[in-house]
């Protein structure tokens, strides 16, 4: 009996290229029966060879091609996502902007020498405490004295439930309640997740509990009837390089952030004494 000849190979082995892994094996000792068993017996087989092997290159290519195309399309969504980013950053400290107080009343004096607005969102939690932790003393210390203005412009990028609140306190102003709503939406502001707050059924009962016109102000809702408002102080906040909230322009200068009072009173004094002044990450440099 002839000797059985055994042929060796290798494990398989694993080679990485763009993105596609190959495994290959190669024998180490190939015989001449191995060899006649690779040779086809007639032109029609062939062809089949040609055909399979034609059919396994296109079929690489294709997914070389689809997987390059993939990564290409990567690299433009993320170059848009960084232009889109650069296109509304914050505004730089000291660079004035002509900045108006919107459509809503302000407070205090308006021929006061020093006009403070605010971009906010009702569902910012960092809005809520500049509310509850710093405009109190501010007021207190500017407006009522007649030292300065204070006026609020919507700036609702928190999403469908910020769009409402902003809609809603513009219906609350046609009914000139603004300043109440403006109150209880930062006094009972939920947790950012729950926007169960912010619906038209909702938000009407608690009209109605500040002594406004319920079906009137549902109307407003539901018809949009100022969504235009609020949408212009998002467009004027952007053009401004406002990126977040709040942010504040004391004479058109800006402030970005829930700063502390003092960062806010000597930004404040430094306008009153007609000196020159930024604030940069809530610190304040008076020149």
């Amino acid at each position: 009996m002839p000797k059985r000849e055994t042929i060796k190979k290798t494990p398989l082995a694993p080679q990485e290229k763009d993105g596609f892994q190959v495994n290959i094996k190669i024998p180490l000792k190939v015989t001449a029966s191995d060899l006649k068993k690779l040779i086809p017996r007639s032109t029609s087989q062939i062809l089949v060879v040609l055909l399979v092997i034609a059919a396994f290159l296109i079929g690489v290519l294709f997914t070389k091609v689809q997987y390059q195309e993939k990564s290409q399309s990567g690299a433009n969504n993320q170059a848009a996502a960084t232009a889109g980013t650069a296109q509304q950053a914050a505004p730089a400290p000291g660079a004035r902007v002509k900045m108006t107080v919107g459509d809503f009343p302000i407070k205090g004096d308006a021929n006061a020498k020093v006009s403070i607005v605010e971009f906010a969102d009702f569902r910012c939690p960092f809005c809520e405490q500049f509310f509850t932790n710093t405009e109190p003393q501010l007021l207190k210390e500017f407006v009522d004295t007649g030292k300065a203005n204070f006026a609020f412009r919507n700036f609702a990028f928190l999403g469908p439930a910020s769009t409402v609140a902003a809609n809603a306190a513009e219906c609350a102003n046609d009914q000139g309640k603004f300043w109440d709503f403006y109150n209880f939406l930062y006094k009972n502001q939920p947790a950012e997740t729950d926007t169960s707050m912010y619906t038209v059924e909702t938000l009407s009962q608690d009209a109605a509990t500040l002594g406004m016109d319920s079906t009137t102000f549902s109307n407003c809702l539901n018809n949009k009837t100022d969504d235009a408002k609020a949408a212009k102080d998002l467009a004027d906040g952007q053009a401004a390089g406002v990126s977040g909230t709040p942010s504040f322009f004391i004479n058109g200068n800006p402030i970005v952030g829930a700063c502390p009072l003092a960062t806010l009173e000597g930004a404040v004094n430094a306008e009153i004494s007609g000196k020159s002044w930024f604030v940069t990450n809530c610190a304040l440099t008076v020149k």
